[in-house]
């Protein structure tokens, strides 16, 4: 089963952007949904991107055209490109499957305040 290791996170100013990485420790290219979550404290984790067959993706509407999903099949990585950051996008960031596998990473915090 492939595993997930997410970098990238840390504190940012309103307005400002991130960008998160996942490695995964095998071959994702025949994985047909990966998705970034994110958690807070006291709720579940919540899927704010993540990427479709063909190319699609799909986001939240808290994010949407704040930020971008992408996949390199070739390495085994996913992104998030975070723009326009806002204090309610402060969270634990995973990446994982869609729908997503009992195995979760440590994540990586991410925190927008000013």
């Amino acid at each position: 089963q492939v595993q997930f290791v997410e970098a990238g996170g840390g504190w940012v100013q309103p307005g400002g952007s991130l960008r998160l990485s996942c490695a995964a420790s095998g071959s994702i290219s025949r994985i047909r949904r990966l998705g970034w979550y994110r958690q807070t404290p006291g709720n579940q984790r919540m899927l704010v991107a993540g990427t479709r067959e063909y190319g699609g993706t799909k986001y939240h509407e808290s994010v949407r055209d704040r930020f971008i999903v992408s996949r390199d099949n070739a390495n085994s990585m996913l992104y998030l490109q975070m723009n326009n950051l806002k204090p309610e996008d402060t969270g634990v960031y995973y990446c994982n499957t869609e729908p997503p596998s009992e195995d979760w990473g440590q994540g990586t915090q991410v925190t927008v305040s000013s």
